[in-house]
Parts: C-alpha cells; structure tokens; sequence
C-alpha cells in the first residue's frame, strides 16, 4: 500500500511534468496554460452536471422505493473524476473525462465492484460462533421412602 502511495504522489507528478513540458514545447507555453486552464474549468463544469444528475437519479429511485441505477462506486467516481479534471496535467485530466462519461464511468464501477466482491470471496469466512447446546429436561425428585 505504502508502495503505491509513493507512486502516485511521486511518479505521476513527475510523469504530468514531462508531459505538460513535452505538450509546451510541442504547442508553445501560453496555449498549454490555456488549455490546463480550459481543462480544469470544464472538468468543474461537467464534474457538477454529472454529479447533479446522479444525485437526481438517486433521489428518484429512491422516492420510486427502488434502488438507484447507479451505484455509490459510481458516484464516487464522479467526484474522484471532478478532482482529477481540476488537478493540473495531461494524464489527470484524461483519467477525470473517462471518469465523467457515464459508459465509462459505468464500466469502471462494474470493474471495481467485480474486484472488491472477489477480495470479499476470497477472505476466509470467520468461524461462525455457534449457540450452546441446549437440553431441555424436567427434573423429578423420587422419594426414598417411597418406592
């Protein structure tokens, strides 16, 4: 876990860098400012109307008694997508749009829920704790004296 924490927080940084530098030198500095820019606000634009939607989506299932299509990984999605669209760079940005459309976003929620549910199989079940025993018996007391 700690691994993939330093991977993300220090590869993909490095890696946006290269190709923020890369895209500069390809298009000019000030069209690649600009389209960092462009970029965040439409990720805030479209992370909003998506966000809005599947929240409209859940109110009505759940005012209908039913379950939303959408489930929560999905919505969780389109939060983590907004976040990576507002976060400066080339890969966030694409990893933030994928994210945001819906067929896409609906796969990677299947993908994620597939995963988790095999993590979940996988894991030993906890030995079920049973009752006690239980014998039902009526005690009678014999008279010495009387047999």
């Amino acid at each position: 876990m700690l691994g993939r924490l330093f991977l993300l927080f220090t590869l993909v940084p490095v890696i946006e860098l290269y190709l923020l530098i890369s895209l500069g030198s390809v298009i000019g500095t000030l069209p690649t400012v600009g389209l960092v820019l462009a970029t965040g606000f439409a990720g805030a634009w479209l992370a909003r109307r998506e966000g809005a939607r599947v929240l409209r989506e859940w109110q009505g299932a759940v005012n209908r008694g039913e379950l939303p299509r959408e489930g929560l990984t999905s919505s969780l999605l389109v939060l983590v997508g907004g976040v990576l669209l507002i976060t400066p760079g080339v890969l966030t940005d694409v990893a933030g749009f994928l994210l945001l459309i819906p067929p896409t976003r609906r796969a990677i929620a299947a993908a994620i829920t597939r995963r988790v549910q095999q993590s979940l199989d996988a894991v030993q079940p906890v030995a079920a704790v049973q009752a006690p025993t239980v014998i039902d018996v009526e005690v009678v007391e014999r008279d010495p004296h009387h047999a």
